[in-house]
């Protein structure tokens, strides 16, 4: 397989409609999410929107708010707020979910509230009463809460479909999916054209979120191969912007999606590759580059990383070797021992009488023989 270097490495937009192109080091700066150890801290308003149902928002979005039976498309994080244990967080496994307004289950009644609220784009932390989350009884399976706990979520609405009128992914036609997916994908790549990056992102995310695995499972023959030429792309696109916002952590993972399903896709293992280097991970770097070479052996983007990266070990070498010049000096060269005088002239002495006794006793023996 031969990809030429445009096709990997500028910038200008989607490519053949379907996957985005991205070039490497002039990178903007993205707002990165809050990691796992606990619900965020927020200074903005608290917003009443339920007896039970409080809102403060970490990020603002745009555009309209979703009526009741949009298909939402979000990403959450949960904790029970007396304990702060984390009991569900849909980024770790990078597939949004989804939520239908007015169908959500009971248990996810105080969410929905809080979705209905949002824009698209829209980061917030929720405040849940137990009565509209797992109820008096709790949940002892998965997710696991405990009876009565009231939740926090921190939760992003990517977006939503007012059409169809609330029908569930689940309740589409295996070519209504692709389809769904498909127009989410393009809407994608024309926010990227304009420099839209989280936008676009958003398009991506929903696209994948129709070709969950609950749903690829179920394909095969040419309908797997019809969903994975709209979700392939998509995770590479998202990609793409993430190393643009330098979330290089999430750019690897949604490389290594693709490469679960491919694994000699040379776009997925560029990717990975630059998003590794950038994280000074130069092995693991040089060996998706090297792979990739193996099915572009002429495309001249990845003959260049594997050179810069040939470089970059090649200045580390040379600092280090500055660095250490000259702690340790030349090596002393050994001195002579002092001798004590008094063993010399008794070692000399030795010897003398020594040579004095052989010689008596010679003259001794020549004598007797006489």
């Amino acid at each position: 397989m031969e990809v030429a270097e445009d096709q990997l490495d500028r910038s200008e937009g989607p490519e053949e409609e379907s996957e985005i192109v991205t070039e490497g080091t002039a990178f903007a700066h993205g707002d990165l999410l809050q990691d796992s150890i606990g619900p965020p801290k927020v200074d903005s308003e608290v917003e009443v929107l339920h007896e039970k149902v409080t809102k403060q928002i970490i990020k603002e979005g745009h555009g309209e708010k979703p009526s009741k039976l949009s298909t939402c498309f979000l990403h959450y994080r949960a904790w029970t707020e007396s304990t702060l244990h984390k009991f569900e967080d849909t980024w770790q496994e990078q597939r949004p979910t989804e939520l239908i307004l007015g169908k959500e289950k009971d248990t996810m009644a105080g969410l929905g509230i809080g979705i209905s609220s949002m824009k698209t784009g829209e980061r917030a932390l929720l405040h849940v009463g137990w009565e509209l989350g797992y109820g008096k009884e709790g949940s002892f399976s998965f997710p696991n809460v405990p009876p009565m706990a009231d939740l926090l979520y921190e939760v992003e609405l990517i977006g939503f479909d007012e059409a169809r009128e609330g029908k569930a992914r689940s309740d589409m036609t295996v070519e209504e999916r692709i389809e769904a997916a498909d127009r989410r994908k393009m809407e994608g790549n024309g926010y990227f054209k304009d420099g839209k990056l989280e936008e676009a992102m958003q398009q991506y995310e929903m696209a994948i979120a129709y070709m969950g695995d609950d749903f690829m499972f179920q394909l095969f023959g040419k309908y797997r191969d019809m969903a994975l030429a709209v979700k392939n792309p998509c995770h590479l696109n998202m990609a793409a912007c993430l190393i643009k916002l330098n979330r290089y952590e999430e750019a690897i993972g949604q490389c290594s999606i693709v490469l679960a399903e491919d694994e000699n896709n040379v776009k997925a293992l560029f990717r990975r590759g630059k998003a590794r280097a950038e994280l000074s991970q130069t092995d693991a770097a040089r060996e998706d580059f090297q792979k990739a070479r193996k099915f572009a052996p002429e495309d001249t983007a990845i003959v260049r990383e594997l050179r810069l990266l040939a470089e970059h070990d090649k200045a580390i070498y040379q600092k280090q070797k500055e660095i250490y010049k000259g702690i340790f000096g030349p090596r002393p060269e050994p001195k002579p021992k002092a001798t004590n005088w008094l063993v010399n002239f008794w070692q000399w002495l030795i010897a003398i009488l020594c040579r004095l006794f052989k010689y008596v006793d010679r003259r001794g023996k020549n004598a007797g023989f006489a």
